[in-house]
């Protein structure tokens, strides 16, 4: 019995580049492949790994989908609504809604949503054009997977996004004249969100105030093993604090993308990382071009790195 359990177990593992059906799923649900998207009938058939490449402000757009509660950036459509509307993309809108035609005619684009059909950014390539067809006011969403189609980066043509974060959730009633009846709402919305901020000297690093802790959250572009190569020789050198007292505590990885995350002092702020996350940026710079073989210590350090990572999508 053992030897034919040994034969079906060797037999039954993956070959490389697959995923194994005990192992977890690779779109970070924390089931099992088998459990999840590799059950029949389970979770959707399509994962893409990192969905939003090509999208203008890559690494923006994932942390506004996982890590930013209210923000939002206007998007410049490839071919222009025929009515003339604008579209606006938001971190989140009322309800969790994927999108919302406004009363001014506006679309708005939710970015944190409750559906998944395995491609979020087909998802929502696939309720804009929905929104863009809807001229009643109202809130548009999907209910079935949307199948083959352009995903959101192909319907727009921005270089890079204006974005800009919020104190709360007062966007939402803006455009409204009639605003009686919604302060208790707004005011449940805004108790939720945890103060946020973006620096403004390198790209896709947000502030956030958790109450009882400051982060440093920062979304970068490069491909894991290189990042992690170049962390490790950081860490090694000790260049990876981001200020005075904080403390590099490991990453996320999202939507193929890795964030470090520093562990601030409670009262540090936005404004003291400026010039220290600038700095950091052209020392990771340095240390991403420098392709030697990793020392010893490095190698260590890279080990610690990647047992600290944590996947959200």
């Amino acid at each position: 019995m053992a030897k034919r359990s040994r034969t079906k177990a060797r037999d039954s593992q993956p070959v490389e580049g697959e995923v194994g059906p005990r192992q977890p799923c690779p779109c970070g649900s924390g089931k099992r492949y088998k459990a999840c998207h590799g059950a029949a009938g389970g979770a959707p058939a399509v994962f893409v790994n990192r969905p939003f490449e090509g999208m203008p402000s890559e690494c923006d757009v994932v942390a506004l989908r996982e890590l930013v509660p209210a923000a939002t950036a206007p998007l410049t459509l490839r071919e222009p609504d025929p009515h003339g509307r604008s579209v606006q993309l938001c971190s989140l809108l009322p309800m969790a809604a994927p999108a919302m035609v406004r009363d001014s005619g506006q679309i708005w684009l939710g970015l944190q949503v409750q559906h998944n059909f395995g491609d979020p950014a087909r998802d929502l390539g696939a309720v804009l054009l929905k929104a863009l067809q809807t001229e009643e006011p109202g809130i548009v969403g999907l209910t079935d997977p949307p199948g083959e189609g352009p995903r959101l980066q192909d319907l727009v043509t921005d270089d890079r996004l204006d974005i800009t974060v919020h104190d709360g959730f007062e966007y939402w009633i803006a455009d409204v004249e009639d605003q009686s009846g919604m302060a208790a709402a707004l005011e449940q919305a805004n108790a939720a969100a945890s103060p946020t901020a973006r620096l403004t000297s390198v790209e896709a690093a947000y502030w956030t105030n958790v109450g009882t802790k400051e982060h440093l959250r920062w979304v970068m572009p490069e491909p894991e093993d290189q990042l992690l190569d170049a962390l490790a020789r950081l860490h090694a050198a000790g260049k990876d604090d981001i200020a005075p007292g904080s403390r590099f505590v490991g990453m996320f990885r999202a939507h193929g993308l890795l964030a470090p995350v520093w562990d601030l002092p409670v009262g540090t702020g936005p404004e003291p990382l400026e010039e220290p996350a600038e700095r950091f940026a052209a020392d990771l710079a340095e240390a991403l071009a420098d392709d030697s073989p990793l020392t010893a210590e490095q190698r260590s350090a890279r080990s610690g790195l990647a047992n600290r990572q944590v996947t959200i999508r």
